[in-house]
């Protein structure tokens, strides 16, 4: 007879995680900068938190409605306000950052493949539809596929991005 899997009560799991919340440690970034469903926002504001990782959102007025419909946190998570979705991934390139899209390209590395961050990392993730707007393509220093065997053509902005965090975070 095995042993019974014992489940931790609440008060051991967090005792276990950071005493206090993350400030800006600028490793990871999920930087959803073309969001089609504003609920998809507070989920993968949730994974930031996870994985130690910050979150990027357009200047859109329904964006502060949608990250706290969909977040559960109970103390504010990391999130930067970006002007020019444009501007800003070249800045981030300027500074250093290595920029991935999560698209099905051409090279696209996959998600099983990928290697965990080594440095500042921006993870682009574009519209649920149509993607990556072309004239953000050539900001990009690689593109990460999630393999899908199924009828879908993509996952939603919160499990795509949550899948290529865990991955980048080295916590799968």
């Amino acid at each position: 007879m095995s042993a019974a899997i014992r489940v931790r009560p609440p008060r051991e799991v967090r005792a276990a995680r950071r005493p206090r919340h993350h400030r800006c440690w600028g490793h990871l970034i999920a930087a959803p900068l073309w969001p089609l469903h504003g609920a998809n926002l507070g989920t993968l504001l949730r994974t930031c938190d996870a994985v130690g990782a910050c979150l990027a959102v357009p200047p859109f007025r329904w964006v502060d409605e949608a990250l706290a419909r969909g977040n559960t946190l109970r103390r504010p998570g990391c999130v930067h306000r970006v002007g020019s979705p444009l501007r800003w991934l070249a800045a981030e390139r300027a500074g250093g950052a290595r920029i991935l899209g999560v698209e099905l390209a051409d090279e696209a590395v996959r998600l099983g493949d990928l290697p965990a961050a080594r440095g500042r990392t921006v993870v682009l993730l574009g519209h649920e539809s149509s993607g990556i707007p072309p004239e953000a393509l050539d900001q990009l220093d690689a593109a990460v596929e999630i393999p899908m065997i199924g009828h879908g053509q993509s996952l939603n902005v919160a499990v795509a991005g949550s899948l290529v965090l865990y991955k980048l975070a080295g916590l799968l």
